[in-house]
Formats: structure tokens, C-alpha cells, sequence
């Protein structure tokens, strides 16, 4: 919840009024995670129709101050979160995306940072974790510092699925999506467990749950254009954890050195995350299987990011 008793108010600013940016605003008012929100687009009009549309919902809500600004709002932000990008059409691949966003976030890494040198990037178009590693490079910020949402909502399908199965709460199952956001990613079923009771599943239930987790996005996309509500979420529980100083275990995208033998790339792990960002990064007792995975996982990026270069 926003804060009124603090002297200088909370801001997050959404750079990008796409679904997913638009979806991540309206959440964020409803929760009412800051005292201030901002919507910044490269079409002004549209950001501005969105904050009117949910301005006038605030006699329902209340305590948040929602505007359409420009990238001078972002110097006093705690969050600037990156929405923006073209999007992924029916048919693309998150990698498909990677030359037309990296020359989109050129252009916006620099205005914001222009303007802010204290904040918290938080970068959620895709393919995230390289469009993360190359922010925090262009930033120059500290990688505590650019965080990106990474195998966050991977790991929520993975969950869900799991206890859809199982008859019990997501809530209550442990287990985590590694690796990349997108098709290269990992399932730790070494790992995952209810209560600290192993799961019984079957090969072919695995190799099921695992396919539909992986391809959620793509069987979203195909059927009505575009994912929104679930990013939205997880974008909005990154935000609580950053401003409640909560210390919450994330699988957020983060720069890794010697993490199960990859280093200087980005990739989806289990982050403590709080004010300062990611402040501690958890081990992973891996299966030689699942770290022979996540390697090749870290290499494809890596050669991705080499092309750009």
C-alpha cells in the first residue's frame, strides 16, 4: 500500500502503454503499490487516454496521483518499469524480437538515465533477459539495479499447472522455471515439491506440464494477441517486494557470475529483492541433467548477444 505518511512520496514510472504496460498500470493503482504513477508513451494521446480512464476510477480506488508525463517524470522515480517494444506477433519468437527492441531501448536507456541515476529499472518486454543484459551495460548502473522479470510468470504457469494436477493451491507448490524466458528454459523438478514432500508425477505428466508452461505464452498470443493479466501480476510483485523492502525470493532475471558454471548473462534465478533491488542471489543444487540445460540455455543468449554486437 502507498504510504501517506512518507515525507517524500513512492513513483514508478511505466515506460510503454502497450497490453502489457497498460495492464501492469492498472494493477499497480488497484493495489495502490506507490503513491505515484506515471505513464510515459511515444504516443502521448494514448498515455493519456489510459491515466484519464483510470483516473476517473480513483473515487473507487483512491490514494494513488496517476499522470501521462515524458521522461523527465522519471528523475524522482524508484522504478522506471520497461514495457515498451514492438510485440510479439503470432508465429514470432521472443528472439525474433530481439534486433527491432534493442534498437528501441537504445533510445529510451538514455533519456532515463539522463535524468536518473538513483532508481531501479525494471524491464519486462521481451526477449527480456538479453534486452536486461543490455540495459544494465548502456546504464552503467549496478546490476543489483536492472532487474529484469525473467522466469518470474514462467515459474507461476509452472506452479499452476503442477497444482491443477495435483488438487492443491499453486500457492502451496515449490517449484522453479530457470534459465531464459522463453524456449530454452528450465524446469528444476529435482526441486520441486509440496511441504517439502517431493511431487510424484510421471515422465509424460512432466514432459506435459513442462510443454504447456513453456508454450502458455505462444497459445495466449495465438488466441487473443497478446499476454497482459498474469505479466501484469508478476511485474506488480516485483514492485511490492522493491517497495515494501520485503526481502521476498523472486525468480527474477539477473546478471550471473559462476552461478552452476554460467557467467556475464542474464537468466531467470531465484533473487532476494528488495529496496535495493536484487540484493542476494540463491544457489540452486541443480541435477547434472538440468545444469548440462541451463548452460545450453545461457549459451544460445550469449550468442544472441554476440550478433548484436
Amino acid at each position: 500500500m502507498a504510504n501517506s505518511m512518507n515525507l517524500k512520496p513512492s513513483r514508478v514510472v511505466i515506460v510503454g502503454m502497450g497490453a502489457v504496460g497498460t495492464t501492469t498500470g492498472y494493477t499497480l493503482m488497484l493495489r495502490q503499490r506507490s503513491s505515484e504513477l506515471v505513464f510515459v508513451d511515444v504516443n502521448h494521446d494514448k498515455a493519456t487516454g489510459e491515466m484519464l480512464d483510470m483516473n476517473h476510477g480513483l473515487p473507487f480506488t483512491g490514494g494513488v496521483k496517476v499522470w501521462a508525463g515524458d521522461y523527465s517524470d522519471c528523475k524522482d522515480a524508484d522504478i522506471i518499469i520497461i514495457t515498451a517494444g514492438a510485440s510479439q506477433k503470432p508465429g514470432e519468437t521472443r528472439i525474433d524480437l530481439l534486433k527491432k527492441n534493442a534498437s528501441i531501448f537504445k533510445e529510451i536507456i538514455e533519456k532515463i538515465t539522463a535524468v536518473n541515476s538513483h532508481g531501479i529499472l525494471l524491464i519486462a518486454t521481451n526477449p527480456v533477459d538479453i534486452l536486461s543484459y543490455t540495459s544494465w551495460k548502456q546504464s552503467g548502473w549496478p546490476a543489483s539495479r536492472v532487474i529484469g522479470s525473467g522466469t518470474l510468470l514462467d515459474s507461476a504457469r509452472f506452479r499452476y499447472l503442477i497444482g491443477k494436477n495435483k488438487g492443491i493451491d499453486p500457492r502451496s507448490i515449490h517449484a522453479h522455471i530457470i534459465g531464459e524466458h522463453g524456449d530454452s528454459e528450465v524446469p528444476v523438478w529435482s526441486l520441486a515439491n509440496v511441504a517439502g514432500t517431493n511431487l510424484e508425477l510421471d515422465e509424460e505428466t512432466q514432459e506435459d506440464i513442462f510443454d504447456r508452461t513453456k508454450n502458455a505464452a505462444y497459445e495466449i498470443i495465438n488466441a487473443k494477441g497478446a499476454t497482459s493479466y498474469a505479466i501484469a501480476l508478476a511485474l506488480d510483485r516485483i514492485v511490492a517486494a522493491i517497495l515494501g523492502n520485503e526481502g521476498s525470493v523472486l525468480n527474477v532475471s539477473t546478471l550471473l557470475e559462476d552461478y552452476n558454471g554460467v557467467s556475464d548473462v542474464y537468466l531467470g534465478v531465484p533473487c532476494v529483492v528488495d529496496r535495493h533491488g536484487v540484493r542476494e542471489i540463491l544457489p540452486l543444487p541443480l541435477n547434472e541433467k538440468e545444469k548440462i540445460a541451463f548452460q545450453a540455455s545461457a549459451n544460445k543468449l550469449k550468442e544472441q548477444i554476440a550478433g548484436l554486437e
